[in-house]
This record gives structure tokens, C-alpha cells and sequence, in this order.
């Protein structure tokens, strides 16, 4: 009796870019199978490059989840531009997520204009079906591919998870021969410190309004594990106004109770064991120009 012949691995990066809050990072979790990147209903939620990696067969999908491509004015919004642009250098395939719902905008636009420069094979996904005109999904496609020659073009839900086992499949498939990049049941290539700063700066802009969000960092200052197997996190909260820091205290502490109390408990299921959250909010004026901060939040520094 004979050995079955060893499977031929498959494995690819796919950079998945688009205007913010198309549902980039939506999308990432509904391929990967779980949460691995922080999703809110504002826009430019994600700052920083994150790998999500998600497994179809033979094929190992490297999906780099890039920060909404927009018209920057800080600092740290051309960080996040470039870290975006940068998530697509020598990608397999570059994956444009558009809201189908939005449509076709400036931000598309532009986009489209800098993608027709690019060498890399391109791919169209139309997300949001659940809640767009479908006669205007059509249109919206069209026009897409008059603007920019895409390889395919897809029609997801990453919400409701509608054609997104096809779309993996079909990514899957255009995945060049090549040995895994990572053990099997790695999901991302974010540090625990990386992701005890995300969820905890999830639960900033799910429960602050307007523009604080945008306008505040999470530093993870302690991570450490304990005898008892439990994890012990200590971060610091910066904005750059103590009417903000008010803000996010909340009446009697009552805010920041709130923000420690969901994220330590979204850390525990993400990590599997009890955490010990610390929370602490800082004012600093300067906070942006801080260059350890951006190299924490895994962005380049930028002039």
C-alpha cells in the first residue's frame, strides 16, 4: 500500500484597500473565520497594517487588512495612508473593497487612479449587498471596471457572510504554489500587545462620540503573564485636552469603568484566560508627534 502523495501548499498576500469604512476589516474576520481586526461603525477605525490568516484547503491567505485609504492632513493620517499603500508592496493580488451601499465617491476615485499605476493583479468586491439597491450594485460595477480592468468582480455581504465562502474559495484559487507562512492555527501577526491596544481602542470608538476617538491613542505600557496563568495589562489612554480626558472618565469614573469593563472582557475571550485590565488616561498635548508610539501601533514614522 502505497503513501497518499503530499499535498502541494498554496500560500499568498492579498492586500485588501479601500475608502474608509467599507468593511475592510469586516470583511478580513468573516474570511479568517474570527475577529482579528477591530471594527466600529466610524470610518478610519483601523490605523495600522494587520494580517489576518485564513486557511481553504491547500491555501494559506495572508489578507493584509490596510487602514482606509483618504486625503491626509496629520501626521498620523499619512502614517495611515502610507501603512496602507505600503500593505500592498509585493502583494499576489490587491483586493478593492467598495461599499455598495455609498457607491462611487471621490475617495473611490482616487484610489482607482493610484491602483491603475500598480502591476498587481486586481480584484473588485462590492460589499454590503445586504443593504444596497441591487440594480445600483450593478451599475456601480460596471462603471468600476470602465474606470480600472479588475480580474473578477464580487458581490459580498461581509455582515451577513453572504458569497464570502465563494470569494475564499475563488482567492483560494489564484494563490501562487509556495509553502505556508505560519503554523495552521495562527489566525494574525499581531502581537498580544498589538491587539490589548486595539480592543481596547475598539471600545473608544464604540462608546465615545464624534471626534474624540480620533483624536486619542492606547499605549499598552505592562503585559505580563501571572502565575496562575491569568494575564495582567496595563495601559494608558492619551488625548491631547484635559476636557477630553473628562470626557472619557466619564461622570465619577463611570466612562472609563465602562471602556475597561467590555474590552477586559473581550480580551478574556480572545485570549482564553483572565485578564487584569489597567486603565489610565494621559494628557498630552503632543501625543502625534511621539515616534515610540507610532512603532507601538505598528506604523512608520512620517515626515
Amino acid at each position: 500500500m502505497t503513501d497518499p502523495a503530499p499535498t502541494t501548499q498554496h500560500c499568498g498576500l492579498i492586500a485588501v484597500v479601500g475608502a474608509p469604512n467599507a468593511g475592510k476589516s469586516t470583511l478580513v474576520n468573516a474570511l479568517v473565520g474570527q475577529k482579528v481586526a477591530i471594527v466600529s461603525p466610524k470610518a478610519q477605525t483601523t490605523r495600522a497594517r494587520l494580517m489576518g490568516i485564513a486557511i481553504e484547503g491547500d491555501a494559506q491567505l495572508l489578507l493584509v487588512d490596510t487602514p482606509g485609504i483618504f486625503t491626509p492632513e496629520r501626521r498620523l493620517d499619512r502614517a495611515m495612508v502610507a501603512a496602507a499603500w505600503e500593505g500592498a508592496e509585493g502583494a499576489d493580488l490587491i483586493a478593492l473593497v467598495v461599499d455598495g451601499k455609498a457607491g462611487i465617491g471621490p475617495k473611490v476615485h482616487a484610489i482607482l487612479e493610484s491602483l491603475a499605476k500598480r502591476p498587481e493583479a486586481k480584484i473588485l468586491i462590492l460589499n454590503k449587498v445586504d443593504v444596497a439597491d441591487k440594480p445600483r450594485l450593478l451599475g456601480h460595477a460596471a462603471k468600476l471596471n470602465e474606470a480600472l480592468r479588475f480580474d473578477e468582480t464580487w458581490f459580498v455581504s461581509a455582515q451577513t457572510g453572504d458569497g464570502v465562502a465563494e470569494l475564499k474559495a475563488a482567492l483560494a484559487g489564484r494563490m501562487p504554489e509556495s509553502p505556508w507562512h505560519f503554523p495552521e492555527d495562527q489566525v494574525s501577526d499581531a502581537t498580544e500587545r498589538m491587539i490589548a491596544a486595539e480592543v481596547t481602542r475598539e471600545q473608544l470608538y464604540l462608546q465615545l462620540h464624534a471626534e474624540l476617538p480620533y483624536a486619542s491613542a492606547v499605549d499598552t505600557e505592562k503585559y505580563s503573564e501571572r502565575a496562575d496563568g491569568s494575564v495582567e495589562i496595563h495601559q494608558q489612554i492619551l488625548v491631547a485636552r484635559e476636557t477630553q480626558r473628562a470626557i472619557v472618565l466619564g461622570k465619577g469614573g463611570s466612562r472609563i469603568k465602562e471602556i475597561g469593563a467590555r474590552a477586559r472582557a473581550e480580551l478574556s475571550r480572545i485570549m482564553g484566560v483572565p485578564v487584569h485590565l489597567y486603565l489610565h488616561v494621559k494628557v498630552n498635548p503632543k501625543w502625534e508627534e511621539d515616534r515610540s508610539l507610532y512603532r507601538e501601533i505598528g506604523l512608520d514614522w512620517v515626515e
